[in-house]
């Protein structure tokens, strides 16, 4: 079984802002595999199903970024799934907009949606897809930042790299993650 979450903040309210993107995957997981994102459990929003013959959770948690981690150890508990079978994806300031990253593990970066990640698993060494927003061009908060909408120029670069980030998930299916990130890292 595959465990695939996307971070961000439930809500219209959240819905079009940059911190996002994952949530923004797991829709593009969703509608090519047709998997509905709907299923209440967990204070996520959950998909489940079959994918060329693989077991696939997809998972939105409801929980707001910051306490995504209340969302994804109860999911996993009750799923009896190891961690090396979880995928996370989520909004990076570091990688400029329509630019993606795997990674076997790491920290949090400064990102509290990952520090709750790695406070409720107790480990780093989870996969991670990093999906690029860049920082802001003038000086402003980061919050505010990644609770605003990206900029016209900004838009088509960010829905390929949600594309990409898709493909990637779709991918570890059947491959080795170590060779998804070889193809999608270049």
């Amino acid at each position: 079984m595959k465990v695939i979450v996307g971070l961000g903040n439930p809500g219209k309210k959240y819905a079009s802002t940059r911190h996002n993107v994952g949530f923004w995957v797991i829709d593009r997981l969703a509608q090519t595999w047709e998997l509905p994102v709907q299923k209440e459990k967990w204070n996520a929003l959950v998909g489940e199903g079959r994918i060329r013959g693989e077991k696939v959770v997809l998972i939105k948690p409801e929980t707001y970024m910051n306490l995504s981690g209340q969302a994804v150890r109860p999911a996993l508990d009750w799923l009896k799934v190891r961690v090396e079978d979880l995928l996370v994806v989520y909004d990076d300031l570091d990688l400029p907009p329509g630019k993606i990253r795997l990674r076997l593990k790491g920290s949090a970066g400064g990102h509290n949606g990952v520090q709750s990640l790695i406070d409720h698993l107790g480990t780093r060494e989870f996969k991670r897809i990093k999906v690029g927003i860049g920082r802001p061009e003038t000086p402003a908060p980061v919050v505010d930042y990644v609770l605003s909408r990206f900029s016209e120029e900004q838009k088509e670069p960010v829905m390929e790299a949600i594309q990409r980030s898709a493909d990637a998930a779709d991918a570890w299916l059947d491959t080795p993650f170590p060779e998804v990130m070889n193809q999608y890292n270049r």
